[in-house]
């Protein structure tokens, strides 16, 4: 008699590919989501759907989606441990959306922060999607009966729609979804801007400001060498030095480490100092990453079979959802 395997929960999460992340997005997701592999049952999606709310160059998507796939992979994302897929292979994401959009009310939808926030940024295209896109990001969840959705601050509005949907669709219809809850990762933190440290890292800054993925060795050093520190000239963890407080976040989240241990390990030592050890961190773990990724994207034949695969085993799990749901709104 077969031993019983205990069910583990079930995990989904996105990512757009709106250009190349930078390391605050490794460290506050990507990052997490290979450490979840093992211990969930992990669906990963490049959203290429959610990406087309601001205007796109079709070529240019195409570039960009294949590079996501390519550095989630470069990243450690194993397809052999989790499913892994194009958001737009399946259908069933922009069927279930629709239906949604059915239970959905204007009013939660036009309250949204990042709606507004987007708005004001494009305002010669403020679209039905740009409005729209949390209930596909519901229906991205609720397609996979997933159970936690690891989120950040910015995100919490949209997992509580998510499960307003999904309580409101059960009410409604009889038990289909489950209410999703949101996941706080074990490791990972904000990392903030190399040139104004009050702010959140963001690729739409000056390229000073981040550290992309890819960058190179040299890159890497000439913006650590650029990046905020301050006059005091004594390397602490405080607030009252949030630029130095945000190179000791970045280091130790590059190792194994917290941020108090790194400022003890710095104890009368300069700034040059700090931000040599931290660009040679970087380097060591980011240089691999991006020779991986070189590598897939130079595969393209392989990085189609992960999309296949993907799309088939997310697929097959998306369409159950979606059959109960018709079958339960009365379609034949």
């Amino acid at each position: 008699m077969e031993a019983n395997v205990e069910k583990k929960p079930i995990v989904f999460s996105a990512v757009q590919p709106s250009g190349l992340p930078t390391i605050g997005n490794y460290i506050g997701a990507l990052k997490n989501w290979v450490n979840m592999q093992d211990e969930f049952d992990c669906i990963y999606a490049v959203a290429d759907l959610h990406a087309i709310t601001v205007r796109q160059e079709p070529a240019k998507l195409r570039a960009n989606s294949m590079q996501m796939m390519a550095l989630l992979l470069a990243c450690g994302i194993d397809p052999d441990k989790c499913v892994l897929f194009m958001q737009s292979h399946v259908s069933a994401h922009s069927e279930l959306a629709w239906l949604l959009n059915t239970i959905t009310y204007i009013g939660e939808l036009s309250r949204m922060t990042q709606f507004k926030d987007k708005s004001r940024k494009h305002e010669s295209n403020i679209n039905v999607g740009l409005l729209d896109y949390p209930v596909l990001m519901a229906a991205d969840i609720l397609l996979y009966q997933a159970e936690y959705i690891p989120v950040g601050k910015d995100q919490t509005q949209h997992l509580e729609l998510a499960r307003d949907l999904a309580e409101r669709f059960n009410n409604a219809y009889s038990p289909t979804f489950t209410v999703p809850k949101g996941y706080i990762p074990k490791t990972g933190g904000r990392i903030m801007s190399l040139q104004d440290p009050m702010h959140k890292m963001s690729k739409s800054d000056d390229a000073n400001a981040f550290i992309g993925m890819l960058d190179t060795p040299d890159e890497i050093a000439r913006k650590i060498k650029r990046a905020v520190t301050d006059s005091v000239g004594v390397i602490n963890y405080c607030p009252e030095q949030p630029g130095v407080s945000n190179l000791l976040d970045i280091y130790a989240a590059f190792g194994d480490e917290t941020p108090e241990q790194a400022a003890a390990a710095f104890e009368g030592k300069g700034y040059g100092e700090l931000k040599a050890a931290l660009t040679e961190r970087l380097v060591e773990v980011l240089t691999p990453i991006r020779e991986n990724c070189t590598r897939y994207m130079g595969d393209k034949a392989y990085l189609q079979s992960v999309m296949k695969k993907g799309e088939d085993a997310a697929a097959a799990m998306a369409y159950r959802t979606l059959a109960k749901v018709r079958r339960k709104m009365g379609f034949i």
